[in-house]
């Protein structure tokens, strides 16, 4: 019996200390909800200084003046085209001479109507007579037409033959000339003689 009292004078002990913990708790609890806190929040906002935008000229710079003058450059030299190949690294010279007209002398002369030279080719100096050193010449004789052109040409005399011939023909055929005009009309002057030469420089 004694026991039974005891437990439930324990009980109810126990029953009123929790309540009144309850009771604080709720009350301490309606303080904090009510209440705003206490203290200072510092908000820190950083500033950008106002930077002033620098233009650079960029303006392009002249280049110094050079020291000295660049060297002269040499005018290139122009091998004349061989057929046959190479023409062996070697200096040569066709003289192309004066025309002569068998029918009326000098086709150089100023005279009224008389025809003259406007273009004249360098013939191509043979591959095996330049790498030989042989020289010569070749006198071939022609037509001039109505417009200026050569015709007909032929070989009256080579030195040495069998050599330069086809060379100074292949030329002769390139040349154009200002046509003989007589009483106002272009005619042809047959038998004009021109000496192409064949010479090594050197």
């Amino acid at each position: 019996m004694l026991r039974v009292l005891l437990a439930i004078v324990l009980a109810a002990g126990i029953t009123l200390g929790l309540f009144f913990l309850m009771q604080a708790l709720i009350a301490s609890g309606d303080k904090t909800l009510s209440e705003p806190p206490q203290g200072r929040v510092l908000d820190f906002v950083r500033v950008k200084q106002e930077q002033e935008a620098q233009q650079k000229d960029r303006k392009p710079r002249k280049p110094p003046p050079p020291a000295e003058p660049p060297p002269d450059m040499a005018p290139p030299q122009m091998d004349a085209p061989s057929p046959d190949g190479d023409a062996g690294g070697l200096d040569f010279a066709a003289d192309v001479g004066n025309d002569i007209s068998l029918d009326g002398g000098l086709a150089l002369e100023s005279g009224d109507g008389e025809y003259l030279p406007i273009v004249k080719v360098s013939p191509v100096y043979p591959r095996r007579a330049l790498q030989r050193g042989i020289q010569g010449y070749v006198i071939v004789e022609f037509t001039v037409n109505e417009i200026g052109a050569v015709v007909n040409p032929v070989v009256v005399e080579a030195e040495p033959q069998g050599i330069f011939e086809q060379a100074a023909m292949d030329a002769a055929k390139k040349f154009k000339y200002k046509p003989r005009v007589v009483n106002g009309e272009p005619t042809s002057v047959a038998g004009v003689q021109n000496r192409i030469s064949f010479v090594i420089d050197g």
